[in-house]
């Protein structure tokens, strides 16, 4: 289990253009997503957050800040502002702004030591030097979607192919979406990417998703789990952010996770998600008594095993 301030999260915020928000934009990104679910589920990480000028003062920042996280802002002179249009095929984003990378000199020397970390790119802002700071007994969680895009200013969206990268080779556990990559392309080139004892989380949307755990770089055991039914789906936004900080949450903090039954940690993440996408914005996050009562009822469906 760890304390106050032992788990760090990452990332730049992004501004997500919306219509129904007098701001004109909600803000986002795996760093907010991911450490305001870490705070609600009842850690108190360390948010390191890059923010442009609108950014740094968003309402979603004092929300983070109530859930008892502790929020550092590194201001740059641009960060990620996207566009985004939910149709039948699929999201159609527009990169209107890619943002500045976030360096590594913005991280307060104190907070270095952290036992758990969570790097949440959302713009491909994270150089590969932050590789190299975690502590080596550390553990590191990464949403390789961040750093799986192309981000042309003004520009669609387009697939990256996955390819080498030093924060993949240091990360213990790695969240993606399968919609990230190409449908073509096969698990194995993906887990090869990854340290060689390392875990593989990849997200399916409404088919679940599986949990691959690499020894010496081979799977050494598979899980698959159900999705959660939504009760309604508002804004998908963030839903794979969530994902992967409940199951960083379930390994770090033994009682998050404790049921007795084999597979309640992705229980616990497949639960939050799915509130996660009952709520506009950063609004879905789901406490944890919320996500509690959504294990339980999986728990009691019959089949569930």
């Amino acid at each position: 289990m760890t304390g106050e301030g032992e788990v760090l999260v990452v990332g730049s915020a992004a501004r997500d253009v919306v219509h129904d928000d007098p701001r004109g934009w909600r803000l986002g990104g795996g760093v907010t997503y991911g450490g305001l679910t870490l705070a609600r589920l009842g850690l108190r990480p360390r948010v390191l957050v890059g923010v442009d000028r609108l950014a740094a003062d968003a309402e979603e920042l004092d929300a983070l800040r109530e859930a008892g996280a502790d929020v550092r802002l590194v201001h740059l002179d641009r960060s990620p502002v996207f566009e985004n249009v939910e149709t039948p095929a699929g999201r159609i984003q527009t990169c209107l702004e890619p943002g500045d990378p976030l360096s590594v000199a913005a991280l307060p020397p104190e907070w270095r030591s952290a036992h758990a970390w969570l790097l949440g790119p959302v713009a491909d802002e994270l150089p590969d030097a932050w590789a190299s700071v975690p502590p080596a007994d550390a553990i590191v969680a990464f949403g390789w979607q961040g750093i799986l895009r192309e981000l042309p200013r003004g520009g669609l969206v387009m697939k990256r192919p996955p390819g080498p990268s030093a924060l993949l080779r240091r990360s213990n556990i790695v969240g993606v979406s399968r919609y990230d990559v190409d449908a073509a392309t096969p698990l194995e080139r993906l887990w090869h990417l990854l340290a060689a004892d390392s875990t593989l989380l990849v997200t399916e949307g409404h088919l679940g998703g599986m949990e691959i755990r690499l020894s010496g770089g081979e799977p050494d055991s598979r899980r698959r789990y159900p999705a959660v039914p939504a009760t309604a789906e508002v804004d998908p936004t963030g839903a794979g952010d969530v994902f992967l900080a409940a199951y960083l949450a379930a390994q770090i903090h033994g009682p998050l996770a404790a049921s007795g039954r084999h597979g309640n940690d992705l229980r616990l993440a497949a639960a939050a998600a799915s509130l996660n996408v009952q709520g506009p914005g950063l609004s879905g996050v789901p406490v944890l008594a919320a996500v509690t009562r959504r294990v339980a009822a999986m728990l009691h469906e019959p089949g569930d095993g």
